[in-house]
């Protein structure tokens, strides 16, 4: 009997994923059931859709990942599930179908931060990470700095103050009367414009914080004021104003602190010109570039397996109690 594998689930904002990972990091299998049709109308996630169409989702995926993997319940060692960040009914969507799964399967259930999620998917499929570790995490709702001295030493170096910068791109991408989500889309636009608009780059250098919502309203300012602007241009300066901010604050943390890896992960590390950036970046340090596939970049259910590990391996437990505080889930 396999018992080296973990079900996780991943229900946190709008997509609904299901993996199986076993200690190794081995994806025997990950299912996504994407949301994106569904909030393009919107330019963004409308939360109570998203929480309907998780409940609608959820076991279904659970089925298509079991099958995927060719195991059985009685094939895992424990069920994980995030249990936060994200919005509140879309984690309790998962977090109640977990809690199911585990009483009836006769398993334990481990919750597991979102932000950890992101962080061990650069080890899925091949273990890329050496310590200690630079993070940058960039996403849909999260713009972070932190830095590992192990897999359970995390030191958070700083944080966006307003917007992350995936919303940014997403309000880019609406302003230019684009679809959702924003990301792949102002990145294709930008590899044919030319960054010819002096956008900012708020606070540069002024610590590792991160602050987006001026450079959101320099690019509204800037589309509202003409009707005649190539578009492409303005794609291309705003991801070049992004890409400034990014690399300068990843520099200044490599030179504050000692690291042999830094570690790209979020949605946004799916961005072609940021992988190029750090890459540049690391060559520049003489650190190790660690990157997730681009498959594993976005929210899955994967990476919440495989951080389950972690949990598991120094005997760490997670409160999934229904008075839990989900939102503000411990690392």
């Amino acid at each position: 009997m396999v018992s080296d594998l973990i079900l996780g689930i991943e229900s946190s904002c709008d997509d609904t994923s299901v993996g199986v990972v076993g200690r190794d990091g081995q994806v025997l299998s990950n299912i996504i059931s994407s949301q994106a049709e569904l909030h393009s109308v919107y330019g963004g996630v409308y939360p109570q859709l998203a929480s309907r169409e998780h409940l609608r989702a959820v076991l279904p995926t659970v089925e298509l990942a079991m099958k995927a993997a060719d195991v059985s319940h009685a094939d895992l060692k424990a069920i994980a599930v995030t249990r936060g960040p994200g919005l509140i009914g879309s984690l309790i969507v998962g977090v109640d179908t977990a809690r199911a799964l585990a009483r009836g399967w006769g398993l334990p259930i481990i919750g597991v931060n979102h932000l950890r999620g992101h962080v061990r998917s650069a080890d899925l499929e091949e273990t890329r990470v050496e310590y200690p570790a630079m993070i940058l995490l960039v996403s849909g709702g999260h713009t972070l700095l932190a830095h590992m001295t192990s897999p359970r030493s995390i030191e958070l170096l700083g944080s966006t103050r307003d917007d992350s910068v995936g919303e940014a791109y997403d309000k880019t991408a609406r302003l230019l009367g684009k679809g959702y989500p924003g990301g792949p889309i102002v990145d294709k636009m930008a590899a044919s414009g030319s960054a010819r608009f002096d956008l900012p780059r708020p606070m540069v250098n002024n610590g590792l914080d991160f602050s987006f919502s001026g450079l959101k309203t320099a690019v509204r300012m800037l589309v509202e004021r003409s009707e005649q602007l190539d578009q492409d241009d303005v794609a291309a300066s705003f991801v070049d104003a992004v890409l400034d901010v990014l690399t300068s604050k990843v520099s200044r943390a490599l030179e504050l602190r000692k690291s042999s890896s830094l570690i790209v992960v979020g949605g946004v590390a799916a961005s072609p010109p940021l992988r190029e950036r750090m890459a540049a970046v690391c060559a520049e340090h003489q650190v190790r570039l660690c990157l997730p596939p681009v498959k594993w970049a976005t929210d899955n259910g994967a990476m919440i397996a495989l951080a389950a590990w972690d949990y598991v391996d120094n005997h760490v437990g997670a409160d999934l109690s229904p008075k839990a505080n989900l939102g503000l889930a411990a690392w």
